[in-house]
C-alpha cells in the first residue's frame, strides 16, 4: 500500500462525524450498561434479548465498550490529520501515516459489525436499533476510508 499524498479535509471531517456519531451511540449504550438499565427500543423490537444475550459482552465487557474505544481512536486519528495542515511538511508527513493506519483500522469496525448483525439476524432473532445505527456508522466510516484510500492508489 502506497503512503497518502492528498487527502480531502472535506472527507476527513466526514469521517470524524461519523464516528462521533458512533461513539455517542456506542458510548449510551456502554453507560446504560453499567447502570444496569436496557434503552428503549422503539424503532426495533429486541433490545434486551440483544443486549443482555452472551454476545453482548466480552471478558466481562461490554461489547459497546469496544465500539466507544474503535469510534474514539478513530477521531482522534482524523484530529491527528485535520490538525497537521498548519504543522511542518516533515510532522505533515507522519500524520499522513497515521491517517493511513486510521482508514485501515475502519476494516476492523466493519468486520466487527458484520458478525454483530449476523448474531442478530441469525443466532438472536432479535434486532437492536443502537446496534444496528453503530454497524451503520461502521459501514459508513469503511466504505468512505476504502474510497479514500483506492483514491490514493489510482493517483499515484
Amino acid at each position: 500500500m502506497r503512503p497518502l499524498t492528498k487527502v480531502s479535509s472535506a472527507a476527513v471531517v466526514l469521517l470524524f462525524v461519523v464516528a462521533l456519531l458512533g461513539f455517542a451511540d456506542a458510548t449510551y449504550l456502554t453507560v446504560e450498561h453499567y447502570r444496569g438499565v436496557i434503552p428503549p427500543c422503539s424503532i426495533t423490537s429486541g433490545c434486551e434479548q440483544v443486549l443482555t444475550s452472551p454476545y453482548s459482552s466480552v471478558l466481562g465487557f461490554p461489547v459497546s465498550l469496544g465500539g466507544s474505544i474503535y469510534y474514539l481512536v478513530v477521531m482522534v486519528g482524523c484530529l491527528i490529520f485535520l490538525e497537521s495542515k498548519h504543522l511542518s511538511a516533515n510532522i505533515q508527513a507522519h500524520h499522513y501515516s497515521i491517517l493511513k493506519w486510521t482508514l485501515v483500522f475502519t476494516l476492523a469496525g466493519f468486520l466487527a459489525s458484520l458478525w454483530f448483525v449476523y448474531v442478530q439476524a441469525f443466532i438472536l432473532y432479535s434486532y437492536c436499533q443502537y446496534c444496528l445505527g453503530s454497524a451503520l456508522s461502521s459501514t459508513i466510516l469503511c466504505v468512505t476510508a476504502m474510497e479514500i484510500l483506492g483514491r490514493n492508489e489510482r493517483a499515484a
